[in-house]
């Protein structure tokens, strides 16, 4: 089992704290995974990728994911105006790869991008992962947390067990700094909430949701 992911939006939406808690939750799995993050411009709404590699062997490549079989993207406009650092959004996508957007609309993609994507057999799911994270978790800093749920639903990458405890080790009472800006998203995420194990639970709630989503349809 090998998994090389590329997660795609825009700055604020939490793709370096997903890829980070995704890769600590492979590992108390007994499994290898390897980070990256790519900020770029390093500020909100500027585009901004994580790659993420997770195998049951070692992993040794770093770097930029070139050639993923997992690609997230986290907003419309990455594939409707551009706003990546990969064009188009699949580019470099493996044969049989799985692609997860986040959108109400299953209409996004033009009718050269869905026949691209077929000739290469990728699956193409949708999930309005914002709109889940405002409901069931009370904010759309949330919608980083609704995207895994949804690769779960899809993957069974990790166990939902150990996402929660990544999860609850990245807000508990350490402080995990990846960038500046994520962690001040981290503390905007903290004075969300009374207590961490609330926003703990929070996250998770969104997760199954998302989980469950995926896996009924």
């Amino acid at each position: 089992m090998k998994f090389s992911i590329r997660m795609s939006g825009l700055g604020g939406q939490g793709m370096v704290t997903a890829a980070n808690i995704l890769g600590s939750a492979a590992v108390k799995d007994g499994k290898y995974s390897i980070v990256i993050p790519f900020f770029g411009a390093e500020k909100r709404l500027a585009p901004t990728e994580s790659y993420l590699r997770i195998a049951d062997e070692a992993v040794y490549e770093k770097g930029e994911v070139t050639y993923p079989n997992v690609i997230l993207t986290f907003h419309e406009e990455v594939i409707t105006k551009g706003k990546s650092y990969t064009m188009p959004f699949y580019e470099g996508i493996e044969p049989d790869g799985l692609v997860i957007i986040n959108s109400s609309s299953k209409d996004l993609l033009s009718k050269s991008e869905l026949q691209q994507l077929s000739k290469l057999n990728a699956q193409v799911r949708y999930i309005p992962a914002t709109q889940f994270a405002q409901e069931v978790a009370g904010t759309e800093l949330a919608t980083n947390m609704v995207m895994l749920g949804a690769l779960l639903g899809v993957t069974d990458m990790v166990t939902l067990e150990s996402l929660e405890e990544a999860i609850s080790e990245r807000f508990g009472k350490g402080k995990f700094i990846a960038s500046a800006t994520t962690a001040a998203l981290d503390d905007v995420l903290k004075r969300k909430y009374a207590k961490s194990q609330e926003l703990v639970e929070k996250n998770m709630k969104a997760i199954r949701a998302a989980y469950t989503s995926m896996k009924e349809t």
